[in-house]
């Protein structure tokens, strides 16, 4: 057989393949399941924003173990080119919070009885994000057993170095420290990368501050968040964590001298 012959072969093997089948259509527009009864017009709105956060969740993980492994490697443009798309990610996973704006307090107060004890803390995605991210603190590990031990997805990224280590361990590699990317202009491509860095965790601490208000405009300031968590009270003691602080105290020693 000719490798034209092969390719036609698998040409026609995917030949019946069309958009509705390609992307699993019938069985994806068959997720969005309202609890409410009857059911209430704004549950759809919710339950479609919660849960294509989770697929960009999925795609921000499968990124992340690309980042990794370029960071691991040493190659500092295929890392650099990995956070860019990392931080494109985050953008669009924190601008659809937007749609949850135009949903009044009095309104999801109508159905919100029916998530049962579900909350966005209960989200093993996200949390597997904030430890490959770097979160190590008490406080984080504590949360993560609230709900039984510790998922094998969030373990995984646990047992990981975490995203400074790696930097730090690249640099090494290189055979510089970030005091000295910063304080010359020799290290374009390194300069770069720790900017990135820093953008993903501006980036993920905008999406943060942004839930948090959203929380609060939708249940109160004051109010417990779904399944019995402190909702935005708990939300507000997240936005002052740092995934990168030895990048921050480097670049204000370097930029703050100045």
């Amino acid at each position: 057989m000719s490798p034209h012959d092969s390719k036609s072969d698998s040409n026609d093997a995917h030949r019946d393949v069309d958009y509705g089948s390609y992307l699993a259509l019938e069985s994806l527009l068959e997720l969005q399941r309202p609890r409410s009864s009857p059911e209430h017009p704004d549950e759809l709105l919710f339950i479609i924003v919660h849960q294509a956060s989770e697929l960009w969740f999925k795609v921000i993980l499968h990124e992340f173990d690309a980042l990794i492994t370029r960071l691991a490697s040493g190659d500092a443009p295929a890392s650099l080119q990995a956070i860019k798309r990392i931080n494109g990610l985050v953008g669009i996973v924190t601008n659809q919070l937007s749609a949850l704006d135009t949903l009044p307090p009095q309104r999801f107060a109508q159905f919100r009885g029916y998530l049962g004890s579900s909350s966005g803390s209960q989200s093993i995605q996200f949390r597997a994000i904030e430890a490959v991210s770097g979160l190590r603190d008490p406080h984080f590990l504590q949360a993560l057993t609230e709900h039984g031990p510790v998922p094998p997805l969030v373990q995984r990224a646990l047992d990981r170095p975490t995203l400074q280590d790696l930097f730090g361990a690249l640099l090494a590699k290189h055979g510089v420290t970030i005091e000295k990317i910063y304080a010359s202009e020799e290290h374009t491509t390194l300069l770069l990368l720790a900017e990135e860095l820093l953008e993903y965790e501006q980036g993920f601490a905008r999406w943060r501050f942004l839930h948090v208000q959203l929380v609060e405009r939708i249940i109160g300031p004051g109010t417990g968040g779904t399944g019995g968590t402190l909702g935005a009270k708990y939300l507000q003691k997240t936005i002052s964590q740092r995934f990168f602080p030895d990048l921050w105290a480097i670049r204000a020693r370097v930029y703050g001298g100045r």
